[in-house]
C-alpha cells in the first residue's frame, strides 16, 4: 500500500520527518517497507528564483539576442544574454542561476554555466515554461505577475514541493489502515494527536427532488447502501492538484469523476462507484443476488457468466449494472456524454466480495479494501466528500436528497477487559491511565469500569480486535514492544538462536562450502621473508619485523596471506601438482602511522591450473577469472550478502581484477596474481587469487532463512543487445536496472560479451537477459513493453548505450 506524505499530513498535521513516521509505523505494526522521496518536476527547480529585468538593450553583436540586468534579490545584479523575443525592461521573470541543473520537458538535463555569448558575459539565463519543465511552449519566456521578493525561490512561486512516497507491507488483518485516514489514525494513538477528518460540512443537499430508489433485497449481504444523484455533471480532465496526488501514490489520473472516486477511496478507505445515472433503467437501483448463468459485461469488456451466489446492483428490470464490490459494468460506466451521475457508497459482507472476487479473477482496490472489511460508518462522510469535490471539480450540483438504506445498525463489539489479565501476557505493568489513552487514542470506548474488569466498546472498523487477547494486543503495539523490559529472571521454555554467531561455527559452514567445491584448505607459517615486499633501496615501514628472528626467511610477521600461499603453490609446482585449488584462514599484520600494531582475519583463495581434467568425453578446461569470482560469491550469499556491488580493483600484487563492495564497503579483492610477484616467488605458472575482509564479514554476517511462497504466475525472459563503450560494466547496467524497475523485475543477467573489428573503436556488445515476474497475475504484453521501453530509456541515457535490433 502507497501513502503520500504530504497528503497524510492533511488529515494529521505533523512537523516529524518521513522517517521518523516511517519509523514509528514499522514499530506499531504497520512496517514501512521503503522511503522514496518524489518531486513535482525534476530536479525540483533547486537554483531557479524569481527576478527583475532592470535593463534591456540589444546586443551589440547579434540582432536577435538582448543583453539584460536582472536582479535575483542580492546585492549584484546579473547580466545575462537572452534570445527570447518578448523580453523586456521591468518584467519578473524566471531566473536559473549558475551551478542550477534545468530538467527541460524535451531533451536532456542541462548545467547552467557562466558564459560568453557573442563576446558578452552571461550568468544565468531568463527561463521559458518547457526550459524549466513546466510545459511544452518555448514562444518566450515567463512573464509573471506576483509581488513576491525577487529571489524567492521559484518553486515555492509555482507552488511544487516535494513528497515522500511511503510503502507499507499491509498485513490482511489491518484493513482499518488500507487509507491515509487510516493510517492518520494509527498516528493519532502513537502520538496522542488529533486525526482529522476532511470537512464536509458545506454539504447542502436539497428537501426534495427527482431520486433514484434503492432497495436492498439482502441485507445479509448489503446491509448498508447509500446513494446521491448529481445533474450539471461536466466531465473532463481532473485539476493538477488532484492528478498530483493520484500519481503520488502510482494511479494514473482517468477523469474527473473516476478521479474523485479513487480519491476519497485512498482517503478514506471507502470505496465508491458512480454510475451513469441515464443508464439506470426505471430510475431504481436493486441490491440483489445474480441470476444463475446471467451474462454481464464489465468495464473491462470482458463477458462474464455470473452465478447465483454473487451480489449485483441492478436496475429496475433486475439487469446488472455492476459486481457489488468489485467491478461496474460497461453499459451503465462514465463517458464523455455522461451529465447525471449516482454515486453509490455502500458496506458489504467482506466473505459475499471476497467470493465473487475470487471467483471471477478481479482483483480491484475497492475488492481489497470489502473483502477485508471496511467501515459501515463512514459510507455517508465518504458519499458527501466526493460530492462537494464534484461540485469543485466537475461543475456537480446536488440533485436530490442523500438516499442511505441502513434497516439494520452495525453495533460496535462488545469486549471484557481484565487489566491484571493485561499486565501477566505483556509482563509489565503499564498503569491504568495509560491504558485509557491508548484505548481512547484507537477508537475504543469504555462503557463501563468496575475496579478491574471494564467493558469496552470496539468499533466495527477494527475487524481484527473481537477478543480481550486482541484488545491487549493493540494495547501493546502502541505502548511500544521497545518499551517492555526484559528482566534477567525471564525465561522460555524453549532455546533460541543466539544473536551473535559463533565465529567458529560460521568459519566452519564457510570451510565446507569451499571443500564441497574441491578446494583444500592451507594452513602456513605467519612468519615471512621481508624480501618479498621490500625494494633494494626503500624499507617497508608498515611491515612487522621479528627483532630477534633465526633466520633471514622468516624475518617479519606477513602483511597478506598472498606470499605464503603461493610457496604452497610453488612447492607442488615442483612436485607436478599443477591443479590446485586452496584456501586458508589466517591473520595479517601491519605497523600503522601511528605506532600502533594492527591485525586482521582473511580468508584467502587460490586457483592454477585446470578447473577440470582431461577426460575421453571434453578436454580440460584452465582455471579462470569466473573460477574464483564464482567461489567467492557462494561464500558472500552464504555471508548474507548475495549481491556485491564492484569496481576496478587497486590491489598492489593483482594484474587486474575486482574489489567487490558490500554496504559500499570494500570487502574483497580478487585477480590475477602480478607476474612480477610470481617471478619473485618462482611461481612458473598463473594464479587467481581472492583476499576476503573476514572481520568484516563475520561482524556483519546475518544467519537468516528466507521462505517466500512459490509463485503462482509464470515469469518472462526478455533479451537485449546492448553496444555500450568498453569502460561501462555489467554490474552498472545491472545497478541502472534494479533502481528503474523494482517491482517486476527478478533476475538480470548477462550470457553473452563482443568486442571486435564488427563494432567499432571503443565499443563492446553486451547480451543480457531479463526475467519479470508479477507475483499478483500474469504479465501481459503490454506490462512487459513498458518495463523493457523504460529499460532501454535508462540505458541510452544512463550508461550512452545502444541498443542492437
Amino acid at each position: 500500500m502507497t501513502i503520500s506524505f504530504d497528503w497524510l499530513k492533511t488529515l494529521f498535521p505533523t512537523t516529524l520527518p518521513a522517517a521518523e513516521i516511517g519509523a514509528l509505523l514499522t514499530s506499531s505494526g504497520l512496517e514501512v517497507e521503503s522511503l522514496t522521496e518524489l518531486e513535482s518536476v525534476p530536479g525540483g527547480l533547486r537554483g531557479v528564483v524569481l527576478g527583475t529585468v532592470l535593463t534591456c538593450e540589444r546586443h551589440p553583436d547579434a540582432d536577435k539576442l538582448s543583453l539584460t540586468t536582472v536582479s535575483v534579490g542580492d546585492d549584484t545584479p546579473r547580466q545575462i544574454v537572452c534570445g527570447a523575443p518578448n523580453v523586456a525592461a521591468g518584467q519578473r521573470v524566471v531566473v536559473a542561476l549558475e551551478g542550477a541543473m534545468l530538467h527541460p520537458s524535451t531533451g536532456e538535463p542541462f548545467k547552467i554555466k557562466k558564459s560568453k555569448i557573442r563576446g558578452a558575459a552571461s550568468e544565468g539565463m531568463i527561463c521559458a515554461e518547457d526550459e524549466i519543465g513546466l510545459g511544452q511552449s518555448h514562444a518566450g519566456i515567463m512573464v509573471l505577475d506576483t509581488d513576491l521578493p525577487d529571489g524567492t525561490p521559484a518553486a515555492e512561486y509555482f507552488g511544487l514541493g516535494s513528497d515522500t512516497e511511503i510503502e507499507i507491507g499491509l498485513t490482511p488483518n489491518r484493513a482499518d489502515a488500507a487509507s491515509h485516514y487510516g493510517v492518520a489514525r494509527e498516528l493519532r494513538a502513537l502520538l496522542g494527536q488529533p486525526a482529522h477528518l476532511p470537512d464536509v460540512s458545506a454539504f447542502a443537499a436539497p428537501a426534495s427532488g427527482e431520486t433514484i430508489t434503492v432497495t436492498i433485497e439482502d441485507d445479509q449481504a448489503c446491509p448498508r447502501y447509500a446513494g446521491l444523484l448529481l445533474d450539471n455533471v461536466q466531465m473532463g480532465p481532473s485539476p493538477e492538484w488532484l492528478q498530483r496526488r493520484l500519481r503520488s501514490i502510482g494511479l494514473s489520473p482517468i477523469n474527473n469523476v473516476v478521479d474523485v472516486t479513487n480519491f476519497v477511496l485512498h482517503e478514506l478507505g471507502q470505496p465508491l462507484h458512480a454510475f451513469d445515472a441515464d443508464q439506470i433503467t426505471g430510475g431504481k437501483i436493486r441490491v440483489k443476488r445474480a441470476e444463475a448463468s446471467e451474462k454481464f459485461v464489465t468495464l473491462d469488456g470482458v463477458e462474464r457468466s455470473l452465478q447465483a451466489e454473487d451480489l449485483v446492483i441492478a436496475d429496475a428490470n433486475g439487469a446488472a449494472m455492476a459486481l457489488a464490490g468489485v467491478f461496474g459494468g460497461k453499459t451503465s460506466g462514465m463517458s464523455n456524454a455522461t451529465t447525471r451521475v449516482m454515486l453509490e457508497s455502500a458496506y458489504f459482507a467482506p466473505a459475499v466480495v471476497r467470493r465473487t472476487s475470487q471467483l471471477h479473477g478481479l482483483k480491484t482496490d475497492a475488492s481489497f479494501r470489502f473483502e477485508r472489511g471496511t467501515d459501515p460508518y463512514m459510507v455517508p462522510t465518504a458519499l458527501k466528500r466526493a460530492a462537494l469535490l464534484l461540485q469543485e471539480v466537475a461543475g456537480a450540483r446536488i440533485a436530490a436528497p442523500v438516499v442511505d438504506e441502513f434497516p439494520h445498525l452495525i453495533p460496535n463489539n462488545q469486549v471484557h477487559l481484565r487489566l491484571d489479565r493485561v499486565t501477566r501476557l505483556i509482563g509489565q505493568e503499564i498503569g491504568e491511565e495509560r491504558i485509557r489513552e491508548i484505548l481512547e487514542g484507537l477508537g475504543i470506548k469504555i462503557e463501563v469500569a468496575t475496579g478491574n474488569e471494564w467493558t469496552l466498546a470496539v468499533p466495527p472498523y477494527k475487524v481484527d480486535v473481537t477478543r480481550e487477547a486482541d484488545v491487549i494486543e493493540e494495547i501493546l503495539r502502541i505502548y511500544g514492544f521497545n518499551n517492555v523490559a526484559l528482566k534477567p529472571h525471564n525465561s522460555a521454555s524453549f532455546l533460541s538462536g543466539f544473536p551473535n554467531p559463533d565465529p567458529e561455527v560460521v568459519r566452519q559452514k564457510v570451510a565446507d562450502l569451499l571443500s564441497g567445491q574441491g578446494f583444500s584448505e592451507i594452513l602456513t607459517n605467519s612468519l615471512t621473508n621481508s624480501q618479498y615486499f621490500e625494494k633494494a633501496d626503500a624499507p617497508d615501514a608498515s611491515l612487522v619485523r621479528i627483532l630477534n628472528y633465526n633466520s633471514q626467511d622468516l624475518n617479519i610477521m606477513r602483511p597478506t596471506l598472498l606470499t605464503s600461499g603461493l610457496e604452497v603453490v610453488r612447492h607442488n609446482l615442483n612436485r607436478r601438482q599443477r591443479d590446485l585449488k586452496l584456501y586458508e584462514f589466517g591473520k595479517t599484520y601491519q605497523l600503522g602511522e601511528n605506532g600502533k600494531y594492527k591485525e586482521k582475519n582473511v580468508l584467502a583463495i587460490y586457483l592454477t591450473g585446470n578447473v577440470t581434467a582431461e577426460t575421453w568425453q571434453h578436454a580440460s578446461q584452465k582455471a579462470a577469472y569466473h573460477d574464483v569470482a564464482g567461489a567467492v560469491q557462494q561464500v558472500l550469499a552464504a555471508l548474507g550478502h548475495p549481491q556485491p556491488g564492484s569496481q576496478p580493483t587497486q590491489h598492489p600484487y593483482l594484474a587486474g581484477g575486482l574489489t567487490l563492495l558490500v554496504q559500499n564497503q570494500p570487502v574483497v579483492n580478487l585477480g590475477a596474481v602480478s607476474p612480477a610477484v610470481l617471478k619473485r616467488l618462482d611461481v612458473s605458472q598463473s594464479v587467481w587469487y581472492a583476499e576476503l575482509d573476514w572481520d568484516w564479514l563475520l561482524k556483519k554476517y546475518k544467519a537468516t532463512l528466507v521462505a517466500r511462497e512459490l509463485p503462482k504466475f509464470p515469469e518472462v525472459r526478455r533479451d537485449l543487445s546492448l553496444v555500450v563503450d568498453l569502460g561501462v560494466t555489467f554490474d552498472q547496467l545491472r545497478t541502472i536496472a534494479q533502481r528503474t524497475e523494482k517491482k517486476l523485475l527478478r533476475d538480470i543477467n548477462v550470457f553473452d560479451v563482443y568486442a571486435g573489428d564488427r563494432l567499432e573503436a571503443g565499443k563492446k556488445s553486451y547480451s543480457v537477459s531479463f526475467t519479470l515476474q508479477d507475483p499478483t497475475q500474469t504479465l501481459t504484453d503490454q506490462a512487459i513493453d513498458q518495463v523493457m521501453q523504460k529499460l532501454i530509456q535508462q540505458f541510452e541515457k544512463q550508461a550512452g548505450a545502444l541498443i542492437r535490433k
